[in-house]
């Protein structure tokens, strides 16, 4: 060995090696690769050395030099080079010579590298410089097999490296594989076709692997090449004897029926294809896919039979004449069984999509006037095929039972897959319902009377079809229980189904009822059914958790549903949740399990749904809610005491347990009417006035514990909408003590009250908010600048920008309820005209600059309040002291003028009504301001911004005509009010015309800024 043979075993090494040879060796390597005669070095070692690391290194070397160097090599060294390598791949001077390595005997690896090399030649060369390549090469092909397979390999190579699509491909290397297999087709396409077809015949039984070598290389070149070369009277026989063939190697069966399916699915004319697809007479191989599912043999023709179906179906869908869709619809008829069989026992191939040729199937039968017998047969074999798919593996039924991180994504898993399933079943449904409610009723009883291991998975797959069914059918449909739905849902609530313990088959139970309920309104005679399926072990008392919370959620969307039809079963329901009811106000959070929606806290909300029915006897309801809410209340004044002394670990738990409390009296309530408990039944108001006393303590005790804050405000919310104005007295108090020391960002969630307060109560909360908005102003001022929020407001992190960005909009969403609720005169009490200049630049600044144009739009609706409260039509003491000074020199400049001439504003966004609002404070201004505000406009704002005079004069021509056109709409007869209309939106529309991007672009930029306001002096 010389030293680069050496260097290149180093480099090959896996095994310990001195650490300093390897980066030597790589050098020494990289250093011979840059030799000139690098080429002449290779193919002599790969004449000579029979290491194949070398030789694999070599041909690499060669391969890299063609890629890179080509263009700059002699003629002289590429003919070289493709002299040795082809003569090496075809064995060409090497039979008197005992020293010559020959290289297509070697490993896998090498031989793969050698048509590498090849293939590139041949990227650079075909057909312009090395034309015959492809001829000479066949005529080695009769010494054997080692040239037959050196010669499939550069083809495979060729594909893999050149031609298939199923590769990303550059621009370059699609017209260079463009000009190749168009040369190909030329030159010797024909006469490679022929050479597959004897090597095979030839080779089919002594050496069935180079066949099956040959077969794939076929395949590959079928998509491209002249169909009538292998679809044709001497290949079909002939791959169709191989498939068929019991003493032949399944290797050689599979090739063979690989290259059928190229045939099938080579992409053709419909009118071409559908002749083809029928002369293949592919029913020959039906019988083989009830073989061992397992075998490459069944995997192969089931490929091919789902391909063949799938081309069938494709033809029938694009051919128009009915003799083709005739012979199309005989095909599919002829091949669906076979489909239908191997989507229940087979596995599938990946490239084939059971929904998507099961959907495009039952597409075709839509138009159809009536479905004949065999395809009402096809219609129940598809239900079987998604009953079948839909099941769950019952190697994970214990996971998913306890919902453990296996079973949890299982779950997922199956729930994505299930999809595109259930949406064909309904597509089934709408075209064949009678037999998708039969097929569903015998899967649901076969289910009860199986005895075999799967049949938790089989029951839950039949309860799964009848769910979804639910989703395709109409309100109507479902109250009248068309079809089999009389018999199902009846079946449904008497039978008592196997494997109901497990959490899957209990869980899709209960969501059965619930979707089913509107046939159940109707026939109320099963509501006895549908309680004992919740109140017993199989729902609100299941042994799992999971299913047991669930079924207090589904419970009480049944309740919605049914409520009154529930009034004589009252004592019957309070008895079998007594012991649920117990248990939910003792135990300990800690040892709930689930939390969120499925808490428990909604069984309280079916219960108040039926005992705040005024349907229930007065004394019986105050019994029913007193048993419920004193426990409740209970829980919290122990909480309290608990909390108070608890310390680390309890603290939260104790926490925890009074806001469950909370929530439940806050679910509780839901089914109380403010009718029912201030007017009809006081008694009622009274038992929540008394719990609302113990909750505001909790107010007292912690402040500042934002899970029980939270919980608090929510129920006041929900007390507002109960009591009504007799909750009037507890807001000062419950007020007081939310405002003592919130944090800014506590102050949405207290802003969110007011709001519901305010549009609640209006006028009757004046007293309240002239105490408590001093105080939210205060807070909120601090943290908020009155030039808005920008990225440098203060070091703020992104969590709590996102908080004062929440806080500034409720913020405007509160000024505005205010202010169109008539109670804008809270703004002018004596504790609140300090906060009348932040919030007048706040508001300016955000009408004028704020990102969100609907922010924009209300800041300026508060605008328009202000003025008509503030500001009386005749001349008076003024309200407020500079409000008038400060509307007409800062706001109509800036907001009314400056942020309309903006570049970034959008005079075409017709969907915010900003505009419009600016107009409309324009004409409140000059309605309340008279000429002071026009000759503002004249001789300031306009000046300002570079407008010519004689537009200035136009503008506020126009700005008074509209005026006079709105005072004479308001008292014009009805029979005027039409046109008036039409003059006021022509006259507004010629304001906005003046306002057009020519002045826009006639403005300086600066000139265009926000310039530095004068405040209202108070």
């Amino acid at each position: 060995m010389d030293d680069l043979e050496n260097a290149i075993l180093i480099c090959f090494e896996s095994g310990p090696v001195e650490a300093s040879l390897k980066p030597q060796a790589a050098a020494y390597c990289q250093q011979a690769k840059e030799a000139p005669d690098i080429c002449r070095i290779c193919i002599q070692k790969l004449w000579f050395c029979s290491l194949v690391q070398v030789q694999f290194w070599c041909l690499q070397t060669l391969q890299d030099v063609l890629r890179v160097s080509y263009g700059s090599m002699t003629l002289e060294e590429r003919s070289f080079v493709r002299s040795s390598v082809f003569s090496m791949a075809c064995l060409e001077g090497v039979d008197n010579n005992e020293n010559v390595v020959r290289v297509v005997e070697g490993p896998v690896f090498v031989k793969n590298k050698l048509a590498q090399v090849l293939v590139t030649l041949i990227y650079f060369e075909y057909p312009l410089v090395w034309s015959s390549v492809f001829v000479d090469f066949m005529g080695h092909l009769s010494k054997g097999g080692v040239v037959i397979d050196m010669f499939c390999r550069v083809l495979n190579g060729l594909d893999d490296e050149l031609i298939s699509l199923d590769y990303p491909r550059s621009p370059e290397e699609i017209a260079v594989a463009a000009r190749v297999k168009d040369a190909m087709r030329q030159q010797c396409v024909p006469q490679i076709a022929r050479a597959w077809y004897d090597i095979v015949s030839l080779y089919r039984n002594s050496d069935p692997e180079l066949s099956a070598t040959v077969l794939d290389c076929m395949r590959r070149f079928v998509s491209w090449i002249d169909i009538n070369l292998v679809a044709n009277d001497a290949f079909v026989p002939l791959l169709f004897e191989l498939i068929l063939s019991e003493g032949l190697a399944d290797q050689v069966r599979g090739a063979a029926a690989g290259c059928v399916l190229a045939m099938v699915a080579k992409r053709m004319e419909p009118h071409s294809k559908l002749p083809l697809l029928k002369t293949l007479q592919i029913s020959r191989v039906f019988g083989l896919v009830s073989e061992d599912a397992d075998s490459e043999l069944v995997s192969k023709v089931s490929a091919l039979v789902t391909g063949y179906a799938v081309e069938v179906l494709e033809c029938h869908k694009r051919l128009n004449s009915e003799e083709t869709k005739a012979v199309s619809m005989d095909l599919l008829n002829e091949v669906l069984p076979s489909v239908f069989y191997i989507m229940r026992n087979c596995e599938v191939d990946s490239t084939f999509s059971i929904v998507q040729f099961l959907m495009g199937y039952v597409s075709t039968l839509k138009g159809l006037p009536a479905l004949k017998e065999k395809q009402l047969l096809h219609i129940t074999q598809i239900l079987e095929v998604i009953r079948i798919q839909i099941c769950y593996d019952p190697m994970y039924r214990n996971n998913l039972d306890a919902l453990d991180k296996i079973g949890l994504e299982e779950e997922d898993r199956m729930s994505e897959f299930r999809k595109d399933l259930f949406v064909l079943l309904r597509t089934v449904g709408r075209v064949a319902p009678e037999v998708t409610q039969h097929f569903i009723r015998n899967a649901l009883a076969n289910a009860v009377e199986s005895s075999s291991e799967r049949n938790v998975e089989e029951v839950e797959a039949a309860l799964s079809l009848l769910y979804s069914l639910g989703e395709s059918m109409t309100e109507e449909a479902m109250k009248s229980g068309s079809g089999c739905l009389s018999v199902l849902i009846p079946m449904l609530l008497t039978t008592k189904f196997p494997g109901h313990s497990h959490r899957l088959v209990a869980l899709v139970y209960l969501e059965n009822i619930t979707r089913y309920m509107k046939f159940i309104q109707e026939n109320s005679q099963y509501i006895p059914n549908v309680l004992g399926a919740f109140l017993d072990e199989r729902g609100l008392h299941h042994q799992n958790v999971h299913v047991s919370r669930r079924a207090y959620y589904l419970f009480m969307r049944v309740v919605k549903l049914l409520k009154s039809k529930l009034v004589p079963f009252i004592d019957r329901i309070l008895q079998n949740l007594q012991d649920t009811l117990s248990q939910l106000t003792t135990m300990n959070f800690a040892s709930r399990q689930l939390s969120g929606t499925e808490d428990g806290s909604h069984i309280f909300e079916a219960i108040g749904l039926i005992i705040g029915l005024e349907d229930v006897p007065a004394e019986k309801q105050s019994d029913y809610l007193s048993l419920l809410l004193t426990p409740l209340c209970q829980q919290i004044e122990k909480g309290l005491m608990e909390a108070k002394v608890a310390r680390g670990e309890d603290f939260p738990v104790k926490i925890a347990n009074i806001q469950f409390a909370i929530v439940a009296i806050n679910a509780l309530s839901k089914g109380f009417s403010e009718r029912l408990v201030t007017v009809s039944r006081p008694r009622i108001g009274l038992m929540f006035k008394q719990t609302l006393d113990v909750l505001l303590r909790i107010l007292v005790e912690f402040p500042k514990v934002e899970p029980l804050r939270s919980k608090v405000i929510s129920l006041i919310h929900r007390m507002v909408e109960t009591l009504g104005p007799s909750v009037l007295p507890y807001l000062p108090k419950a007020l007081e003590q939310l405002l003592a020391d919130s944090e800014p960002k506590e102050m949405v969630g207290f802003l969110v009250l007011l709001n519901q307060l305010i549009c609640k109560f209006s006028g009757s909360l004046r007293g309240i908010l002239e105490e408590v908005y001093p105080v939210v102003a205060y807070r909120i001022f601090r943290v908020i600048p009155i030039d808005g929020l920008t990225p440098r407001t203060g070091a703020v992190t992104d969590e709590e920008m996102r908080e004062l960005i929440e806080l500034q909009r409720t913020l405007f969403t509160f000024l505005h309820v205010m202010a169109t609720h008539d109670l804008s005169s809270v703004f002018l009490a004596p504790k609140s005209m300090t906060y009348i200049k932040p919030m007048t630049l706040l508001l300016l600044n955000t009408s004028c600059t704020h990102k969100d144009i609907t922010v924009r739009k209300a800041c300026v609706q508060i605008f328009i309040r202000l003025i008509e409260d503030w500001c009386p039509k005749s001349y008076t003491v003024e309200k407020v002291p500079g409000f008038q000074d400060f509307m007409i020199k800062n706001f109509a400049t800036n907001c009314c003028l400056f942020s309309v001439l903006n570049t970034s504003f959008d005079f075409n966004d017709a969907n915010t009504g900003l505009l419009s609002e600016i107009i409309t404070v324009q004409k409140v201004m000059y309605e309340r301001f008279g000429n002071a505000f026009l000759m503002h406009l004249m001789s300031g704002a306009f000046p300002s911004a570079n407008c010519p005079q004689d537009m200035a004069e136009q503008y506020c021509q126009k700005l008074q005509i509209a005026f006079e056109i709105k005072v004479s709409k308001v008292n014009s007869s009805a029979s005027s009010t039409t046109v008036n209309s039409k003059k006021l939106y022509l006259y507004e529309r010629n304001m906005l015309l003046i306002l057009s991007p020519e002045v826009v672009y006639s403005v300086p930029p600066m000139q265009c800024k926000i310039f530095q306001c004068n405040t209202p002096d108070v």
